[in-house]
């Protein structure tokens, strides 16, 4: 197959523009990488889980005309309880940083993640969250259309604008977990995380009437 660059580019640009908002995804795998834990499990689990999306939404979901309501709903509401819940746990090591253990270096030494919960973590942020849905698949599906024969060529494009967006964050946060170590930039983030996890939620909760 010849890739025609300007839909190969076309895709690409729009995913990466699609997943460069700071959303809970991408939150977490900052976190991963001030933990210096999995990182790059985590990248690699989360930049799949964007193909597979993208894949369903060029491929099925754009000549299917999206998610039915049902599903949708289904979807919202499993997204607005692990958001929530997910919140609270941000907010809960906001209030207590003293639960946090200090390295040698005075640095944050973060419960230890093992493989499973660090995979199990990256495809839930990635599958329980309506937003990773509606923009990877069905707007990228749906824009996919437009171009016809080169709607296969249009996905792949977005397909690699996901994983270098993922692997780029992933280098910072490799960077920044090196450099910020600190119990405040950890009630800073932590803090961020909550309001954004329950301001998502809350969105969801608002879109459902």
């Amino acid at each position: 197959m010849t890739l025609a660059f300007p839909t190969f580019t076309a895709g690409m640009v729009l995913s990466m523009s699609l997943i460069m908002a700071i959303g809970p995804q991408n939150a977490h795998v900052l976190r991963m990488g001030l933990q210096r834990q999995h990182l790059w499990l985590t990248v690699l689990t989360c930049a799949l889980a964007d193909v597979v999306l993208i894949g369903l939404g060029v491929l099925g979901l754009a000549q299917l005309g999206g998610l039915s309501d049902k599903l949708m709903g289904a979807l919202i509401g499993a997204g607005m309880l692990f958001l929530a819940v997910y919140g609270w746990q941000a907010f809960q090591r906001f209030l207590r940083p003293r639960a946090f253990v200090l390295d040698a270096q005075g640095g944050v030494a973060a419960p230890p993640v093992s493989r499973r919960q660090a995979v199990l973590s990256a495809l839930a942020f990635s599958f329980l969250n309506p937003h990773a849905w509606l923009d990877t698949a069905v707007l990228i599906g749906t824009a996919s259309l437009a171009y016809g024969q080169g709607s296969t060529t249009f996905g792949l494009g977005a397909a690699t604008g996901s994983l270098v967006w993922f692997v780029s964050l992933g280098a910072a946060a490799f960077w920044l977990g090196r450099r910020l170590n600190s119990l405040r930039v950890w009630r800073a983030l932590d803090g961020l995380v909550a309001l954004m996890m329950w301001g998502t939620a809350f969105w969801l909760l608002v879109s459902l009437f």
